[in-house]
Order: C-alpha cells, then structure tokens, then sequence
C-alpha cells in the first residue's frame, strides 16, 4: 500500500516531470499510435482508466488542474477575457496561489516550458509575469498554435519568434535544458512539459485581431512524419456519423456529414496522430536522459491532456467542449516510486485531484480549498473513493477543421453551450446526467449504451410506455433521475469538502455514500420534493443569478417528506 504523504514524508522530496499535452484524446485510441510513451509510462507505470477533466476546454481546464479547483470556484471559465484566460487568471489572484508557487515554497525548483494559458499573450506577457517558476519559456498568443511560427518567452526576456522551425523541436530543445537544470540542483525538481500537439493548427491573420477568424485547421507533423498512418481512420464506432441525431440542444440540430466532410475528418484525424509522434519522440529524449542520470527512482513521471477531443461522434466536426465521453475522459499514466509497474487503476479520478495528490507525493498537507482529493496510485489504497465527476461548462463551443462550419453565417463558434452534469461511476452503473441552460436534460446509461446515442431522459414527443420504461439498477429512470439531479444540484456549486463527498450536504448523518445508497425506498418522498437544477437564462459566463437553484433541501428523518409530494 501507497500512503502518499507518510512516504514522502519518510523520504527526501521526490522530483516531478509533468507532461501535459493538448486536446488528446484518449478515447479515438491515440495513446496506441504512441510507442515510446507506453513503454516508457505506462509499460512503466499504473494506467488510470477512469480519469476525467471537469471542464472540457483548455484555460479552465489547465486552471482547475494547476489550482486544485473546479471552475465554478475559479470563475475562469473560457479562453480569453471577460471570463476566462490569463487576465482572468491573475485578475482572480491565482498568479500568486496556485501549484508552483506552492511548491516553489515547500523547497522545489519550479520549471515550465510551452503552453501554459490562452490569452498569455506578446503584450500581457509582462502583465504580470507569471510567478512560481525559477525557469520559464512559455509559448504566447496569437503564436501558440502556429505549428511552425511559434512565439516563445524565456524568464522575464522579450519574446523571440521561431518561425520556419516546428513547435515540437523547439519545446524538445528547451524541455531538455530544463531538465539538465533541475538535475545539476540540490533541491528536488517540479518540470513541467506542455506541447501544444495534437491541437489544431492556427496561423495568425492579423495581430490587431480584425478581419475573419483564423481557422483551425489540421495540425501539422514533422516532415519525418508527415506520410505515416496512410490508412487510418477514424474509429466507426456507433456514434461516429449516426444515422439518427444524437445529443440535445444544437448537437441535436446538426446534419448528417457528406462524405467529403468524413474523408476530411478522417485526415484530420491522422494529422493529430502524425503530429503526436514529436510528443512520443520528445517523451523518449526526456526519459533517456532521466535514465542515464541517477535521479530516475527519485522521480515521479505524470503523463495527461488538458481535455479529450471528438472527430465525427454525434455528427461533430472536430473539437472539444461537450460532455461526452470523447471529451471528458483523458489519458493519465503515472510512473515513480511505488507505482506498479503495468498498473491498472478503476477508480474515478480528476484533474481536481492532480493537485492533492502532487501535494500527497511531495508530503504536504492538503489545503481546505481543494475541491479534489490525492488519486489512489496503488490498488487499495484507500479504503472508499468517490464515484462522481462534476463536469461543467460556459459559453461557446468551438468549431474545429476547414469543413467545421455550421450554422447561419457558416459560424465557427455555437453559443450557449452552457451546461452542468454529473459523470458517475459505481458498483452496478456508469451514467451521464445533465442539464443545459436551457433546461434540456440528458441522460445516459453507459453499461447499455457505451456510445451515449439513446438520451434515456423523457424528451420532446416522448411517449411513456410502461411496459418499456428503462430501468437503472432495477429501479425506475424517474427514482435514478431524482437522486441524479439532487447530486448535481450539491455539486454545480460545491467548494472543498462538499465536492468530494456530496451525499453529506444531502445527508448530514452520514447514511448514504453512493447512489446505491440513496435509492433506498425510505428517500423516495425526500427526492422527489428537492429543488431541481435548472437556469433561468443562457449565459457566456458563470454568474450565479443565471444558474437557478443553489441551495439543498437537507433529509432529516424528524421531518415527513411525503407529505410534499
């Protein structure tokens, strides 16, 4: 057994390499196009299965990640101002309170080199500086997704310009130097790497920002790599293009893709695989050299993405920012001391929890103001964990690839793609509940329908059928529903403790952990009057007036539910 703190405390401080690409998806396979990677990490370390970002877009995100806290407690929210980017960042005072500063302060030296926050730009780069770092070299917009005329910012130097030279041979050069720092010191090292691969490419039309919007084609792959994979294609699994609509809101309003946007997707698709071979080129330069050095069983090797990605699922082009399994579900491999060797994790775990647990690893004790709790790195070791991801999400989506387009205008961007939800996975389900801001609701069972294309929540010309109603653990959809929607009504606005252990605002006696739990039939009148989730407007950020009831009933057996029925 693994006791992350009583370990670290018992050793010298561990040193952390952090790998975090972007847009990775772990679902369409791409870890299996990366060799070095799986022998390296996950050959190498403990592979967990069920981990998931809570917001699926980049700056919160990274946030949340680096922070320790869901996005509602962060208000970062988008990718660029008013809600969201590196001005919204500092602007909440997370410049000076967030994981390297943390670190820098428990005796680490601190290193960062490529993407760190959208709208850290060539003029705010100084604006302030970003803390926490003894050695820096960020990428800066508008560049950051340029493939080959990337912008980096070494320390507190100007911005140099790389252009004709690809991003990921860049950030191997710097990621190396960096490492060399961390090894020639005394105190334990924290590196972070952030390539911007597999992302799309973005080439910059016009610094002042006027004019049309940049498209966000195709990544672009080292020339060495660029002929690889002639014949993949996206996975046709059976939401890949359907038939039928799937999803609510406007991923349901949109058409069937032609043939020609499915070959486009298809290229597309083996442009992020093609690009992913510098990530796994750059992986191998890093570890060798931890290999050849004596600091490799001292140090704990943490490989992620920022979000998922979908090509195709649901009739969506290319991108991110649903709650679908495509977008929410990341690869996390962990490599270090006492991690098993070819490990393999079930339990449920977040970006929220990256935190705690560095904080657990480099024997620190956990902040009150995290919304997350240290991931269990080996079997057993702890006792319960929870079964509840809180996924939520503000604003637009954003419309990836040359053929990803729809709507009036051929607009690049959908508005109100607002919505809060609740991934839960425990003994006997695997379910995906949630509620758009304009109150249309889904519903997926996971164990029968992997793919989410049969939304089980009663929708626009439904007919009930009672001999065909669905059941979740034999119970009734609308019993499931209520302790769903009471669940996410504690969790859309959850801080700290609360957003670990949610069935506790619900039940202050302690008697019920788990959904199973909660369907006990002596609850039944207790859920059926509970406020439920709802909004009272679409709105671009998070404001609280917008996002209807905040505050549970509380179940206390002195009072006779059924009675408000």
């Amino acid at each position: 057994m693994l006791d992350q703190t009583t370990e670290a405390g018992a050793r010298k401080q561990p040193n952390i390499l952090f790998i975090i690409t972007d847009d990775q998806d772990l679902e369409l396979d791409s870890i299996n196009y990366t060799p070095l990677t799986l022998k390296h990490i996950r050959r190498k370390g403990t592979f967990f299965k069920n981990h998931f970002v809570t917001t699926a877009l980049c700056c919160p995100s990274r946030v949340s990640l680096w922070t320790g806290r869901q996005a509602h407690n962060t208000n970062v929210t988008d990718v660029k101002p008013p809600y969201g980017g590196y001005p919204k960042f500092v602007e909440r005072g997370f410049n000076e309170n967030f994981l390297p500063v943390w670190l820098q302060d428990a005796g680490y030296d601190t290193y960062y080199t490529g993407k760190m926050f959208n709208s850290h730009n060539v003029n705010n780069y100084n604006q302030p500086y970003i803390n926490g770092f003894n050695g820096s070299d960020f990428l800066l917009d508008p560049f950051t997704y340029s493939y080959l005329n990337s912008t980096y910012q070494r320390n507190h130097e100007p911005p140099v310009s790389y252009e004709g030279r690809h991003t990921t041979e860049v950030i191997t050069e710097k990621a190396l130097g960096f490492l060399e720092d961390g090894l020639a010191g005394d105190r334990p090292f924290f590196l972070v790497v952030a390539p911007i691969a597999p992302h799309a490419n973005i080439d910059v039309k016009s610094l002042s920002g006027s004019g049309p919007p940049s498209i966000m084609s195709e990544p672009i792959p080292l020339d060495r790599h660029k002929d690889l994979f002639p014949d993949v294609k996206v996975p046709r699994t059976k939401n890949f293009n359907p038939e039928k609509p799937s999803g609510v809101s406007w991923v349901h309003d949109l058409p069937r893709q032609d043939q020609a946007t499915v070959d486009y997707n298809d290229h597309f698709y083996r442009q992020r695989l093609r690009a992913l071979q510098g990530v796994d080129e750059l992986v191998d330069s890093l570890i060798t050299r931890l290999e050849a050095s004596d600091k490799l069983e001292d140090t704990y090797i943490i490989y992620t993405s920022d979000n998922g990605y979908h090509i195709g699922q649901h009739r969506l082009p290319p991108g991110k920012a649903c709650g679908f399994e495509e977008d929410i579900r990341v690869p996390l491999f962990i490599r270090g001391p006492g991690i098993p060797e070819g490990g393999y994790q079930d339990a449920v775990t977040t970006h929220i929890d990256l935190a705690p647990t560095l904080f657990g690893l480099a024997g620190l004790p956990l902040r009150d103001d995290f919304d997350g709790t240290p991931i269990p790195l080996a079997p057993h070791s702890v006792a319960t964990r929870h079964e509840h991801v809180t996924v939520e999400y503000w604003g637009h989506a954003y419309l990836e690839g040359e053929m990803g387009a729809v709507g009036p205008g051929n607009s690049r961007a959908v508005a109100n793609n607002t919505y809060k939800s609740v991934r839960l996975i425990g003994e006997g389900y695997d379910l995906y509940y949630s509620v758009w801001c304009n109150n249309e609701h889904e519903l997926y069972n996971l164990h029968t329908d992997p793919f989410q294309v049969n939304n089980l929540y009663p929708h626009h010309g439904y007919r009930k059928n009672a001999a065909n109603e669905p059941t979740i653990l034999g119970y009734h959809i609308d019993k499931v529903r209520a302790r769903l929607d009471a669940l996410l009504l504690v969790l859309k606005s959850c801080k700290g403790s609360t957003c670990i252990n949610p069935w506790d605002v619900l039940h202050p006696d302690g008697s019920v952990k788990t959904l199973r739990d909660a369907l006990h039939k002596h609850y039944d009148g207790f859920y059926t009057a509970q406020h439920k989730v709802s909004y009272d407007r679409c709105e671009a950020g998070y404001l609280v007036d917008a996002e209807g009831p905040q505050v549970p009933f509380i179940h206390s057996d002195g009072l006779s539910w059924d009675a408000w029925v």
